[in-house]
């Protein structure tokens, strides 16, 4: 195996365990909406981000310099995380996670495929047809749409939905970051900016409250959304885009659905049934078929 297969099966293994990340984190962030509003949440999120990623990053000795042709492309990516943020957990505080998790990371692909094609002229393969396909069942039986038609016009699903889309648009703003500087400098710059956007609708009266709270779930819960899920695993996500595109990255997000299910079923007591392991292991053929080359 030459240095470049390796660096590609090492890219491939930090997603799929990014991915189950993600996949936790839904239940996780759930429980956090029952602490404080969704923009009070987010800047006690990202604040914790832009701290646990910039220790990590000195060590590594990045350069957080962008070029300023970067600078817009930062900007968007920054005020569409802050906007994503709202969404996400908007929609958690009156939906399912389980739901939730099946609709974002279902849909997410399939609309960064369609926006890529749109900006690129560019058909999908036969192989990424075949997995986007693979893709929508999935979602569709983790879904179970035959049981309740009504799943779309949830209150919360709604968020969700528009979750999905801005996430797809902001990959491919993410995946220009390799042309302006280091990916991880360009992630942590958007961090930057996203707290900055969610601060002005803040009530800061909250964070004091949430720095005060004294419970185990809470504090555990932050952590694990902030640190572990968007400094590694998010950061990891974007550092992807860079390197194989966004349509390519956001594949691997079918494995979310399934991972979320999971955790979603062993931590909030959410059913489990057998729709949901064959749509999971749909999503999974879904990843393999797109990137199979």
């Amino acid at each position: 195996m030459n240095e470049k297969q390796s660096s590609q099966s090492l890219l491939t293994i930090l997603m799929i365990c990014s991915m189950i990340v993600w996949g936790i984190s839904w239940p996780a962030n759930k429980v956090l909406t029952s602490f404080a509003t969704p923009v009070a949440l987010g800047v006690f999120r990202y604040a914790f981000v832009i701290i646990s990623l910039l220790l990590l990053l000195i060590p590594l000795k990045t350069k957080l310099i962008i070029s300023r042709n970067g600078i817009p492309f930062l900007l968007c990516a920054g005020i569409l995380m802050a906007i994503y943020n709202y969404t996400f957990l908007a929609g958690l505080k009156n939906g399912s996670p389980g739901a939730g998790g099946i609709l974002v990371t279902t849909l997410n692909p399939v609309m960064a495929y369609g926006i890529g094609m749109l900006i690129d002229w560019k058909r999908p393969t036969k192989n990424e047809s075949i997995g986007l396909l693979f893709g929508m069942i999935a979602g569709l039986s983790l879904l179970k749409v035959w049981g309740d038609t009504d799943i779309f016009a949830e209150p919360g699903n709604l968020y969700f939905l528009l979750s999905a889309f801005i996430w797809a648009v902001m990959s491919k703003f993410t995946s220009k970051s390799a042309k302006y500087g280091s990916p991880f400098a360009f992630t942590w710059w958007m961090y930057i900016v996203t707290l900055c956007c969610l601060l002005p609708f803040c009530d800061f009266s909250e964070i004091g409250k949430l720095i005060h709270t004294t419970e185990v779930r809470f504090w555990g819960n932050v952590l694990f959304s902030s640190v572990i899920t968007v400094t590694l695993a998010t950061t990891t996500y974007f550092f992807a885009t860079s390197k194989i595109g966004a349509e390519k990255a956001s594949s691997f997000i079918f494995i979310v659905p399934f991972s979320a299910a999971i955790f979603s079923f062993a931590i909030l007591g959410e059913k489990l049934e057998i729709h949901t392991i064959i749509g999971g292991l749909l999503g999974i053929a879904a990843v393999y078929m797109i990137n199979r080359k």
